[in-house]
């Protein structure tokens, strides 16, 4: 066997929870450590180290992150009242994902991962659609109210100095009704636009980004005008340079637009907007368990994960001892992309070919018609082979070998 794959800097791993922690160590155990000599500085993010912290090791992984550049990361449970209960926990514990996206300053990026015999279900989509989703603000850190009958709101702002404006919002009827108030900032708008640039430019794709100015005078055109701002400031002469676009166009035009195209760019979205439309594509293009997600900060520091969840119900079956046929593709992917960055940043050209074996490895096991329960009743293959968990990330070491 050739000799392992050296690497100068570390990547931030992230262990989490569940089946997706089983899935983690078949990986590294069957497809990185056999060919790359890895080093990783590692934080457990599972859900009982957590709370022995008081959640302290999601905040040190996430500045770890930024320290060294990549990371990796495991899907986590984030804790509800079952939870609390189940793990005996001393507080419930926020989103570890928006603990290190608030400490990041990143924006999510997540696309599809296509494979021959997984159809799109638009028909005319030939390349991936990438999803850049806001993830500060909006409805997610809103302030709502239920509003008693008769009752007037308002919106009310104090300066520093004290003074105030206002602005009626509704003057409710016998009925009264409901009210959120929703936020952002400028210089989170700024870091999520940056970022958008920097992706679009790293990954040579043309740059969408749609909101709905004509109605939201204010919130959204601010959004609009400080993309529109950093792009002629900043990026337009890369982006003329390099062969790529930038343009804005109202969410329901983009959505027209998208169903129409080819795919292969990034669409940048609102909060609200980016949550509904990457599960909208991730459906659409064939399965969330296909799917990458990666946290990007306006100066260049890289996160990568799967953008499903910690496959609970395949756990439970696993710790009774029950045979279990879970995807782990997108993990796999979040482990070649990590891998493929820090290649990147180190001009490591080792590590950036073997990152790419390995996703066309994984890729070929599908396409040879191998493939883990959801994916056979998604594809149109005729003779497929349905596999555990464990023999699928095999089939994949069998195909990456013949790389090497």
């Amino acid at each position: 066997m050739k000799k392992k794959i050296a690497m100068q800097v570390p990547i931030v791993e992230m262990d989490g929870d569940e089946m997706t922690r089983i899935i983690w160590r078949y990986i590294k155990e069957e497809l990185i450590y056999p060919f790359v000599d890895l080093k990783t500085e590692y934080y457990d993010l599972g859900l009982p180290y957590r709370d022995k912290t008081a959640d302290q090791v999601t905040k040190d992984a996430a500045y770890a992150a930024i320290k060294y550049g990549v990371a990796v990361k495991c899907a986590t449970i984030t804790p509800n009242a079952q939870r609390m209960e189940e793990y005996h926990l001393k507080e419930m514990y926020s989103s570890p994902n928006a603990t290190i996206r608030g400490i990041m300053d990143g924006t999510v990026f997540r696309a599809p991962i296509l494979v021959k015999g997984i159809e799109p279900y638009v028909r005319c989509w030939e390349k991936p659609i990438t999803i850049a989703r806001h993830a500060f603000g909006d409805i997610y850190k809103a302030a709502e109210m239920k509003i008693p009958a008769e009752a007037k709101a308002e919106l009310v702002i104090s300066d520093r100095q004290g003074n105030e404006q206002r602005k009626e919002i509704c003057q409710y009827n016998q009925n009264g009704g409901i009210l959120l108030g929703m936020f952002n900032t400028m210089d989170s708008i700024r870091s999520f636009a940056k970022s958008c640039f920097n992706y679009a430019l790293s990954t040579e794709q043309d740059l969408w980004f749609s909101a709905k100015d004509t109605i939201s005078k204010q919130y959204d055109h601010t959004f609009k005008d400080i993309f529109q701002e950093i792009y002629d400031h900043d990026f337009k002469e890369k982006f003329e340079k390099m062969g790529i676009s930038y343009f804005y166009t109202l969410i329901d035009d983009a959505v027209a637009r998208v169903i129409r195209s080819k795919g292969g760019f990034v669409w940048a979205l609102k909060n609200y907007d980016g949550d509904v439309m990457s599960d909208m594509l991730a459906t659409a293009f064939g399965s969330l368990a296909m799917m990458t997600s990666v946290l990007v900060s306006p100066d260049g520091k890289y996160e990568f994960e799967a953008a499903h969840g910690t496959v609970t119900r395949h756990y439970y079956k696993h710790l009774k001892g029950e045979e279990t046929s879970t995807n782990s593709i997108a993990t796999i992917f979040a482990w070649s992309g990590a891998l493929k960055k820090r290649g990147q940043m180190d001009q490591n050209q080792e590590l950036i070919a073997f990152a790419d074996h390995l996703e066309q490895a994984t890729i070929n096991t599908v396409e040879d018609g191998v493939m883990t329960k959801d994916l056979a009743l998604l594809s149109t293959l005729k003779n497929k082979t349905i596999v555990n968990t464990h023999e699928f990330i095999m089939q994949v070491n069998k195909r990456l070998v013949n790389y090497q």
